[in-house]
């Protein structure tokens, strides 16, 4: 056997270089680079053998462990998990950062590979710099966080160890059904250690992901159950998109008449202005897509995990509504007892649409009817304005508050308003990316679309500080294509690193950030509930020791400033349209909008619940109230 010798970081940089993927007999590099941040524990190792070893793969400075580190989720995402980043720390903390990200990429079934450094293997000198020890258990460390959060972990303390270790994270990598963050523990005396490594294993390897067929008998029960149904409605989800189902679905639904509603990760997989697309469904859905399907005798979902945004916590759907899910995973196939088609949902659907020829859902005018009431919502939403009544569902010490914010700033954009005007004025293929607050909720029932896949939004992990670093994966993965980054200032103030990597990168990114001094969705959520405001308003400490005073006032765009990036501070309508044009213009240079709008000025309700927690005993009425209204709808909910 033909070896040669190379240390085990050396190894796993040349390994990398050599896997390939074939989807659709299309074959390209799974690997598309590394980021790095460099430290004492993989700096020597690691950093050595990127040095040496990586010749195709592309290196990324990060300047946040957890910032780079979900920047290569996003490039996955958007690549529909056809290409895949790596992403290497030093040992201790900078690998502990990592783990809110593996847990971003599992969450959502995303693709990322994650290469910690580790203690020492041989444990000599013991304790290390930014060694946890544990007495009861030396073998453990920081990275041992990762293995809740991932589907795939391992620990290299041997070099041979590497070849079995790397063979199951590819497995785990390239599985359609059971993908997400693979992390494997580098050790970083393992790192520099030496072996004489078989040629073989560094040959051109190729990953073949084919497409499951369904099973005809699940096919057919299918087919049956959906012959029966007067109002079916289906659930666009993520596996739509990374199936490259979009035509199908869209024709499926057109041939049978059946309206669908999208999941925050099906968004974009057909434009917002097909006939049959109510747009989101559940708790950050509209009004049409949740009237359908609180009235739908079937649920057809492709694709979805059925998270509790898109049932409404399990209360959306009909008592005795039935189910039908498409999904190549079998356990998300189980869900809501449906009638199970565990298959690849672009050939299950072309399978099924067979046998339901001459079939049509009985809809009438229905879906017009619905879809026209909530357009007639939308243009409220799209124009809403200072001096309008814009303030929804709050208390009137939040009004005053509210009000409060727009007098000291000077603003006058509502976020609905401000949302609409970069819809409209951005290109019709630029991509828009979020992840948290209140942002997902306006812009899954706000957003239109107007070409497939343009809409990146994690939820699946809601993750605050996705946004910015998001955006510079997507657009390393669409570098031809405008990004748009939708933050809020409580998720920038988070992590917004990746700007400066942006910056460093020469990449173009636009972040839109909508300044509303608070933490404004959990503001919301706690109000609602009947609790008092606490610290989820930007509110300096007040005479009371609470924080009840002034607002804070951030200049936002000074600091993109400082970075290096262009930036504008926008307070009207007028300066926004300007910023928006003016930015086009730039080339190579990421930009901020940093865009002040009016408190209480997102969208809500439109008939959905979500089940939080509540308190049981309270000395406020509104604690009671709210509590009286949960267990109401827990009792309507479905249990299984």
């Amino acid at each position: 056997m033909d070896t040669v010798r190379l240390t085990t970081a050396q190894a796993l940089v040349r390994f990398l270089e050599n896997q390939y993927i074939c989807w659709d007999n299309k074959e390209q590099p799974f690997v598309r680079g590394i980021f790095m941040l460099p430290g004492h524990g993989n700096v020597v190792g690691l950093g050595q053998a990127v040095s040496q070893e990586a010749k195709r793969l592309e290196i990324y400075q990060g300047k946040n462990e957890q910032g780079q580190a979900h920047a290569a989720v996003a490039f996955a995402k958007q690549s529909k998990r056809k290409q895949i980043f790596a992403v290497t720390s030093s040992v201790g903390p900078g690998a502990a950062n990592m783990v809110t990200a593996a847990a971003t990429a599992t969450a959502n079934n995303i693709p990322v590979l994650l290469l910690p450094g580790d203690v020492y293997a041989c444990r000599q000198p013991d304790p290390v710099l930014q060694q946890i020890e544990q007495s009861h258990d030396l073998s453990l460390s920081t990275n041992d966080a990762f293995r809740p959060v991932c589907k795939y972990w391992d620990r290299i303390v041997r070099p041979e160890q590497l070849m079995s270790a790397l063979i199951n994270a590819f497995r785990v990598l390239t599985d359609p059904a059971d993908t997400g963050a693979v992390c494997i523990a580098l050790p970083q005396d393992t790192e520099g250690e030496a072996y004489d490594y078989p040629v073989s294993f560094f040959e051109k390897r190729v990953h073949y992901i084919g497409r499951r067929p369904a099973e005809k008998e699940a096919l057919e029960r299918a087919a049956e159950l959906i012959k029966k149904a007067k109002r079916p409605m289906l659930i666009c989800g993520g596996g739509v998109r990374y199936s490259e189902a979009h035509a199908e679905f869209a024709s499926f639904s057109k041939t049978f008449g059946i309206p669908f509603g999208e999941t925050q990760a099906g968004k974009s997989a057909v434009v917002w202005s097909d006939f049959y697309n109510l747009g989101g469904i559940g708790v950050t859905g509209t009004s049409c897509a949740n009237e359908i399907a609180k009235d739908a005798d079937l649920i057809i979902g492709v694709g979805t995990r059925y998270t509790d945004f898109t049932t409404s916590s399990k209360w959306l759907f009909n008592e005795k509504a039935r189910f039908v899910n498409i999904n190549i995973s079998a356990f998300q196939a189980a869900k809501l007892d449906a009638v199970q088609v565990v298959a690849d949902a672009k050939s299950a659907l072309k399978e099924l649409k067979k046998l339901l020829k001459g079939y049509k859902a009985s809809y009438d005018d229905d879906i017009k009817a619905a879809k026209d009431k909530w357009i007639q919502e939308l243009d409220r939403l799209d124009s809403l304005c200072a001096g309008s009544d814009y303030v929804p569902n709050i208390n009137d010490a939040n009004a005053a508050s509210a009000k409060r914010f727009a007098k000291n700033v000077g603003t006058s954009l509502t976020q609905t308003r401000a949302l609409a005007l970069i819809n409209t004025l951005t290109d019709k293929n630029a991509v828009v990316i979020g992840a948290s607050g209140s942002l997902p909720g306006c812009m899954q029932r706000m957003w239109r679309p107007r070409a497939v896949d343009t809409y990146n939004m994690e939820y699946g992990y809601s993750c605050m500080g996705y946004e910015v670093s998001g955006a510079l994966g997507v657009k390393i993965a669409e570098p031809e294509k405008e990004v748009y980054s939708m933050a809020g200032d409580g998720s920038f103030v988070m992590l917004h690193s990746e700007l400066l990597t942006a910056v460093q990168e020469r990449k173009k990114i636009n972040v839109c950030l909508f300044d509303n001094a608070s933490f404004g969705c959990i503001n919301n959520l706690q109000v609602g509930q009947g609790n008092e405001t606490l610290c989820t308003e930007l509110r300096y400490r007040s005479d009371d020791n609470r924080h009840k005073g002034d607002f804070l006032h951030v200049d936002y765009a000074a600091i993109a400033r400082g970075y290096g990036a262009k930036a504008w501070t926008i307070r009207t309508e007028e300066d926004l349209k300007k910023a928006l044009s003016e930015a086009k213009r730039v080339k190579d240079v990421p930009v901020l909008f940093d865009i002040k709008v009016l408190p209480k000025s997102m969208t809500d309700g439109y008939g959905s619940w979500w089940r939080v927690g509540f308190a049981e005993v309270s000395n406020r009425k509104a604690n009671k109230d709210a509590c009286r209204e949960q267990l109401e709808h827990i009792k309507t909910a479905r249990k299984y």
